[in-house]
């Protein structure tokens, strides 16, 4: 179509009709292809959008690191992390990668290969850095102020595109930091992943049932999980990707939905994917801690530090104040952290004093940083 073999174009025309449960369920019985979003999810005809789909394998991408040279016994996974190419995202996504390194090869991993999943729609200045696959960002307009609905989008791209060796898939996120290695937690067709407190299928019952309907089986078959982090075997994630990316498109379409999940709803939108394709998941605890709630990091593999932590100089926590010491992520949204944070005062949890210690040695030993 004029575009070589490199490029073609969809055009997606829109119907006036609100996607209903049952769409989902036929793409949860039907074969999905793993392509653009469902057509039915755009509301009007004025708004014709053409996409046009990165190259395979582009020649400027190193789109996954190799897995390591280990025993073809183990069940190694890839792990994949979705990212914006905003100063924010991209210093936690080279932390991240530091520890990555750090971690994979040691006793005890299933760790194989890496990719860091950028739906910029362009290549970076850190694409020989980190391993890197381009993905396009969903059409303007489409994610409604919600970026985070770009991430099952890029990895129904990274997925359809990219020749993956590893059986299995890792979905993790820029501010998560291994602690140690990981090994594959995932058994018997389910998935493994960490339980969210925050994620209530049971609460949201007759919101849920619309994507999510009785003939399905029990609410209690959505687990309490986001998409990360999640082992999960590839072609399991294959089938649920599509379904993923076109639930959280319906659920952000829909007022109720959108107003019951806010911020965590494409994390339902996995959940739901997630059981339709009945693929169960096997809740692990220690998967992950999150600080500075979670106050010990003996017995997890991952911090994920998504809160802020705030403490006076006596070591008291001052959440929702900022303290007279702290370390927040959100401090550094437009800034790279300086190498040599100041280390937390005494009485601070272990795992704060851990993240810190950890983020200070990535900065200390990552090439030009800030830069």
């Amino acid at each position: 179509m004029g575009c070589g073999n490199l490029f073609f174009i969809l055009v997606i025309t829109c119907s006036t009709a609100l996607i209903t449960y049952s769409i989902i369920i036929i793409s949860a019985n039907a074969p999905l292809k793993q392509d653009f979003p469902d057509p039915t999810l755009f509301s009007s005809e004025e708004h014709m959008i053409i996409i046009k789909k990165m190259p395979v394998a582009p020649t400027h991408d190193s789109s996954s690191s190799p897995p390591s040279k280990k025993s073809k016994s183990q069940r190694l996974f890839h792990t994949a992390v979705t990212s914006s190419d905003s100063v924010y995202n991209t210093w936690q996504c080279r932390v991240m990668y530091y520890w990555f390194l750090k971690q994979k090869d040691r006793p005890n991993s299933d760790m194989g290969g890496f990719t860091r999943i950028l739906h910029s729609g362009h290549p970076d200045r850190f694409m020989e850095q980190i391993p890197t696959f381009v993905a396009q960002p969903l059409p303007s307009g489409m994610d409604q102020g919600y970026i985070v609905l770009n991430r099952p989008w890029a990895f129904v791209q990274w997925l359809q595109q990219t020749d993956i060796e590893e059986d299995y898939i890792l979905m993790s996120e820029p501010d998560h930091i291994m602690v140690k290695p990981i090994p594959n937690l995932a058994r018997d067709g389910m998935g493994a992943a960490f339980p969210f407190f925050y994620i209530e299928p049971k609460k949201y019952e007759s919101v849920l049932r619309k994507f999510f309907p009785e003939e399905r089986g029990p609410i209690t078959n959505i687990d309490p999980i986001g998409n990360s982090p999640v082992i999960v075997g590839k072609d399991a994630l294959k089938k649920i990707a599509p379904t993923w990316m076109n639930v959280s498109l319906s659920m952000k379409k829909d007022a109720e939905a959108d107003k019951a999940f806010g911020w965590v709803l494409e994390m339902y939108a996995y959940a739901v994917a997630s059981a339709l394709h009945d693929v169960p998941n096997i809740l692990h605890k220690e998967f992950m801690i999150q600080p500075p709630w979670d106050t010990t990091t003996d017995k997890t593999y991952i911090i994920h530090y998504t809160y802020g932590c705030d403490y006076d100089l006596q070591g008291k926590l001052t959440y929702g104040k900022v303290g007279e010491w702290r370390f927040d992520k959100r401090s550094y949204q437009n800034s790279w952290p300086s190498r040599n944070l100041s280390m937390p005062p005494l009485g601070v949890p272990e795992s704060v004093v851990t993240l810190v210690k950890m983020v200070n040695e990535a900065t200390a030993n990552i090439p030009d940083w800030g830069s």
